[in-house]
């Protein structure tokens, strides 16, 4: 069994590798062969082998070429990934705070109508976010903060803020009052209380809802194609620009700026691992 399981496991993660090990491989070659239609691995028959088939752009060509200027675009991959930190950082971090807050309040106080509010609180994820991009542009014109990086960050934290809000609320739930009544005994003031005991037992709870925060904000295109076509443009939109390139599309690169692109997300998450997986079981066996 423990042999299946690994054979399983192996089998799974190959699987979900392959996009990247494509992306890699394509980073190292040069357009033509990035464009093949084909590996090239064995001659078709009767057709004459493609000596340069197996040849790949000097190390570090398209990595290179990422601080070039492509036609499409305003500016270079590296200004836009900038754009993509600061947008995901910004409302990661209000995203969590202001969640956090929020289901303290559902979770420790009594509310009227408690179950209303949360209800009322999750159906702002039933709509479809481009639902309502016509009166945000509308409103962002208005407020000058089209093309900027405080719009988008403000916009990623509305839209993220009920999940933050829900995801808190559970592992909150889940810490006992005692706590904080035995921290109120020593005296401690309830906000004392609240920073020092309940927040650093909560500290699952905010590494899983931040992850979560940080890969809807780090990946969303549509408000970011629509609200930054110019200014603070993020990583996503800036690859979708690029298809006006008349010289075609730079796969090697691309390919190249989306694995540096997904390098931080990894590093986030690998870095919040142990949090990851007491978050997946937090709860589910009482005391």
């Amino acid at each position: 069994m423990r042999l299946v399981r690994w054979l399983v496991l192996v089998a799974g993660l190959s699987f979900a590798a392959l996009p990247l090990l494509w992306m890699g491989l394509s980073s190292l070659k040069s357009r033509e062969d990035a464009i093949r239609p084909h590996l090239n691995f064995v001659p078709a028959l009767g057709a004459p082998a493609d000596p340069h088939s197996f040849e790949f752009e000097a190390t570090g060509t398209a990595y290179a070429h990422l601080s070039e200027v492509h036609a499409g675009a305003q500016a270079s991959f590296w200004s836009h990934l900038w754009s993509s930190v600061v947008i995901g950082v910004l409302s990661t971090l209000a995203s969590v705070a202001l969640g956090t807050a929020c289901a303290l309040g559902f979770s420790r106080l009594e509310i009227r109508a408690a179950k209303d509010w949360l209800f009322f609180v999750l159906s702002t994820r039933f709509m479809p976010p481009l639902a309502v991009v016509v009166p945000v542009l509308l409103m962002y014109r208005t407020l000058d903060l089209q093309g900027t990086h405080l719009g988008l960050a403000l916009l990623y934290t509305v839209f993220n803020l009920s999940l933050a809000t829900w995801l808190m609320k559970g592992f909150l739930d889940e810490i006992p009052r005692a706590y904080e009544e035995a921290a109120l005994v020593d005296g401690y003031t309830r906000a004392q209380a609240l920073w020092r005991v309940v927040l650093p037992e909560a500290r699952t709870g905010i590494a899983v809802t931040a992850v979560f925060c940080l890969i809807s904000a780090w990946n969303e295109y549509g408000f970011a194609m629509t609200l930054n076509s110019s200014g603070a443009v993020t990583v996503p939109a800036y690859f979708a620009g690029l298809q006006g390139n008349i010289e075609g599309m730079p796969w090697p690169q691309i390919a190249a700026g989306a694995l540096l692109f997904v390098a931080p997300i990894v590093v986030f998450t690998w870095l919040a691992r142990a949090h990851l997986l007491r978050g997946i079981t937090f709860g589910t066996v009482k005391q």
